[in-house]
């Protein structure tokens, strides 16, 4: 009855679309982990006993607390309590992991077979994802953009309705003026905040703990924030906008704010990243080290005394040093996990470290580790890689939404000398534009740079890339507003 009750529970969560992203984002690192260790002879529920102190994997350390609590607690024997944690899972792809290894010892069938052959199933079904994770992102960013031109048009609309509502009258076409300030200060904000967030489920980040990039934010930005804040609301501030207009005071502060974090997170993905481009060639080197009878450790001090690891470098001299002073592979590892950020790095190196104090450092069982590290990466390589074209497309709806702000206030106060040639008209006209340019294009300046982060997330799976982003595109967009309103005044006065 209760194990009917756990599938109907879980065929309702399919049903339903549920799934624990997290959990199978874990699954190809800890399968790999599982299938290495039981080529060293050890069993899967040992396994998930070992994962119980590797923080590094939080959903698999719950599950492998789960089912020791179920076996040495409550009494379960551990296929049992494989079988029970398969049919209370809402993740299809671990539960089938479990299913499948506990048709086999049932069978009689090869464990190892099965572990070697659902191993590569898993890290197949990770490229696929990671291929429609991609896609999903295009459609994002093109979505996004869109919103913004259907947004842009109805601020062209009102823009050219308002001023003539009132010189029409009451009969004139409707007044949505009320609408302009609200739009390009809050509503493309709050739409630019939930598609970051959709991106945020779509595209993880290898990197992991990072939080010096945003502490480095947090004092500038804060300062600058309340300064700004200042100036706009309280009157004794208001001789700083006579001297500095409002979009460049914002352009300038934001930049600035940003420098110091975008320096700090510079410095930190050039080497995290390097490793990433280095452990699956590391990972190689110790395997064929290992073939030619060097020990685990003296071969893992041949693979990292090679150049051409890059900033990684650094740490590999002090992981040799380490294993010629005799410090434990153990401590070595976390060393390595305060040093670096990157997950697929860390968790590698965490199960090279397991496959070599629990097995030996078999080179065969290696080569495995290697073939599935350098898997990683290519999957990896390939979503940044069809994700960096669209790095371009944040810089172009930057210019189009400056230059039809620009465009748009210009020729409304250029409209009175041309055509009506009315008093009334004029300082209808003069008295919306004047209103409207300054915050109008601060709202766009501080837009532009709050899409840097959502840029930063989509190319490179983390916000704290979008600081520079950020940056870039706010002077993008500053200098749009100034090229652009020169043009079309000069535009005008050779129309006069």
């Amino acid at each position: 009855m209760e194990e009917g009750e756990g599938f109907r529970a879980r065929l309702r969560a399919f049903i339903k679309g549920d799934s624990d992203p997290k959990l199978e984002a874990e699954l190809p690192f800890a399968s790999m982990m599982i299938t290495l260790m039981a080529a060293s002879g050890v069993t899967p529920y040992e396994s998930f006993k070992r994962m119980r102190r590797v923080d590094v994997l939080e959903k698999f350390r719950a599950e492998g607390d789960e089912i020791v609590r179920l076996v040495e607690v409550l009494g379960y024997d551990p296929l049992t309590a494989m079988e029970k944690r398969a049919e209370e899972t809402i993740s299809r792809p671990y539960a089938e992991f479990l299913e499948g290894y506990i048709s086999s010892v049932k069978s009689g069938a090869s464990v190892i077979n099965y572990l070697m052959s659902k191993l590569r199933s898993i890290f197949d079904e990770h490229a696929a994802k990671a291929r429609n994770a991609v896609e999903r992102l295009e459609t994002l960013v093109e979505t996004y953009m869109v919103m913004l031109i259907v947004i842009f048009c109805f601020y062209i609309l009102s823009s050219v309705t308002a001023p003539a509502t009132s010189i029409l009258g009451a009969s004139g076409l409707p007044d949505t003026s009320a609408l302009v300030y609200p739009l390009v200060l809050f509503v493309i904000p709050i739409f630019t905040f939930f598609f970051m967030y959709l991106a945020n489920t779509c595209r993880p980040s290898t990197l992991r703990g990072m939080r010096e990039p945003y502490l480095a934010f947090v004092v500038p930005g804060g300062v600058f924030a309340a300064f700004f804040a200042g100036v706009v609301l309280l009157p004794q501030l208001s001789f700083v906008t006579d001297i500095v207009d409002t979009p460049l005071l914002l352009t300038v502060g934001l930049v600035a704010t940003c420098v110091p974090p975008a320096v700090v997170y510079s410095r930190i993905a050039r080497k995290n990243f390097s490793a990433e481009r280095a452990m699956p060639s590391l990972i190689r080197d110790v395997t064929e080290a290992r073939r030619t009878g060097l020990s685990p450790e003296k071969s893992i001090v041949h693979a990292a005394d090679r150049r051409g690891y890059g900033p990684f470098t650094e740490d590999l001299r002090r992981i040799i040093n380490q294993i010629e002073w005799g410090v434990s592979l153990r401590k070595i590892f976390s060393d390595l996990k305060e040093l670096i950020k990157s997950w697929p790095v860390v968790i590698d190196f965490f199960i090279l470290v397991e496959t070599i104090e629990v097995g030996g450092g078999d080179a065969n069982t290696l080569g495995v580790l290697a073939e599935y590290s350098e898997k990683t990466q290519t999957v990896e390589k390939t979503t940044t890689d069809m994700l960096k074209p669209y790095i371009i497309l944040p810089f172009v709806w930057t210019v189009l939404m400056a230059f039809t702000v620009t465009f748009t206030i210009q020729t409304l106060a250029q409209i009175p000398s041309i055509a009506l040639g009315s008093v009334v008209a004029a300082d209808i006209l003069g008295r919306f534009v004047n209103t409207d340019v300054k915050i109008i294009e601060a709202g766009i300046v501080f837009h532009s740079w709050l899409s840097g982060f959502f840029i930063g997330k989509v190319s490179e799976g983390n916000f704290a890339s979008g600081f520079k982003y950020a940056a870039f595109l706010a002077i993008t967009a500053f200098i749009t507003l100034i090229l652009s309103g020169g043009l079309v005044v000069s535009f005008f006065r050779g129309m006069l």
